[in-house]
């Protein structure tokens, strides 16, 4: 019932998109960045507004949205190896962030450890001058959405693109699940080993299905609570943007849709208990919520996201990200920060404006980028602009 009543309050909330609030917004004012990436060191500070940063191909436009997506769990919008992100010639790379909250001032830093073991590099997380316990941590403290040009075929890629793109959404209501994802891999990975090296241990193997059970089902748990969630906004749409119809594929999924927990995580214990040989001679495991999918489908035209064009393809992502923003937007009272890599390439002019007019109703924080200044004209001086040259960020 409570779950109905929040898809009703969303579906209410999507049809009057009343203009928000400028007071208790989520916003960066301050980026001051490190040996990351073509950046030695820079510092810029937004006033609030959406930014707009344009600049030609190989600027360092991206690289900054990179380095606010460092503000999430994980490894960054180019999912990068740590060391991949120090720039060339420099030191370790750290991001500082100073953001206003709708609980107050916030001071965010992250960085690549320097003294992590060569070949495992490590993370560092400072939330208000103190080490955080996880990563898991940044979740609780700001939500994060981003698009970027890479994400245009997620429809067509394989699954693995599109459940990273699921459970990023997922961490904006459920913090706890970074550390599932964690938790789950590094289990499966470890069992993988074991089979792999022919080591029959039944207790160790049992322990590590266990922990895979007890994650793997809280994991599928989590992310068909966020389909339920999204699929009424969905269903409504964006203006312009196509009305989309979300599912999840897979065995775990499947099985909570007709019983508890507790049986799913017996089941899939089972499950892997009788798939070791096969999976020894697999190198993984060959079921479970790493290999689960989301399906999307293109309601007004009844057709599946694989098979629309390269436009409705972009536009059905957007309409994800936006649907996902309100009901953020809705649950903490302040919208996700948006990073928008070339958003307007593959949108017509209406398609345009409508999503500047939304982020503007959110009050959301975007971060846009792209080549061309004037795809943004529609803005005007709701926007702040920077271009951005050579590594070098000058407020136009």
């Amino acid at each position: 019932m409570k779950e109905a009543a929040l898809n009703d309050l969303a579906m209410v909330a999507f049809a009057s998109r009343p203009v928000a609030a400028q007071e208790g917004r989520l916003v960066v004012r301050r980026l001051a960045l490190t040996d990351f990436r073509c950046y030695p060191a820079l510092q810029i500070e937004p006033d609030g507004r959406p930014v707009v940063l344009t600049g030609p191909n190989g600027a360092g436009k991206t690289n900054l949205l990179e380095a606010l997506s460092f503000l999430a769990p994980g490894r960054g919008l180019r999912r990068a190896r740590l060391d991949e992100v120090d720039r060339r010639g420099g030191g370790c790379w750290a991001v500082a962030t100073s953001l206003s909250t709708p609980a107050g001032p916030l001071d965010i830093g992250t960085g690549r450890d320097p003294e992590g073991a060569a070949g495992s590099p490590r993370r560092l997380v400072r939330i208000d001058g103190k080490p955080a316990r996880s990563q898991a941590d940044l979740a609780r403290q700001l939500a994060i959405l981003w698009t970027t040009p890479e994400m245009d075929r997620l429809f067509q890629e394989g699954a693995g693109g599109r459940r990273r793109f699921l459970d990023r959404m997922v961490y904006g209501v459920d913090p706890d699940h970074s550390g599932r994802i964690a938790a789950y891999e590094h289990a499966l990975r470890e069992r993988a080993r074991l089979l792999r090296d022919g080591v029959q241990d039944p207790v160790w193997l049992d322990t590590l299905e266990g922990a895979m059970a007890e994650k793997g089902v809280a994991i599928a748990a989590a992310r068909r609570a966020l389909v339920r969630r999204l699929q009424g906004a969905l269903a409504l749409g964006v203006g312009p943007f196509p009305r989309a119809e979300i599912a999840l594929q897979g065995t775990v999924e499947s099985w909570l849709d007709t019983a508890p927990a507790l049986e799913a995580e017996e089941r899939f214990k089972g499950l892997l208990a009788g798939a070791r040989s096969e999976d020894a001679a697999a190198g993984g495991a060959s079921d479970g919520p790493h290999r689960s999918d989301l399906v999307v489908h293109h309601m007004d035209t009844d057709m599946p996201a694989a098979l629309c064009s390269t436009g409705e393809q972009k536009a059905l992502l957007i309409a994800l990200v936006l649907a996902q923003a309100r009901l953020l937007a809705l649950e903490h009272a302040a919208a996700p920060l948006l990073l928008l890599d070339e958003v307007a390439a593959h949108l017509d002019r209406v398609r345009r404006a409508a999503l500047y007019e939304e982020i503007r109703s959110l009050g959301s924080q975007a971060w846009m980028t792209g080549t061309d200044e004037a795809m943004f004209e529609s803005l005007g001086d709701q926007a702040q602009y920077f271009r951005v040259v050579g590594g070098n960020v000058v407020p136009r």
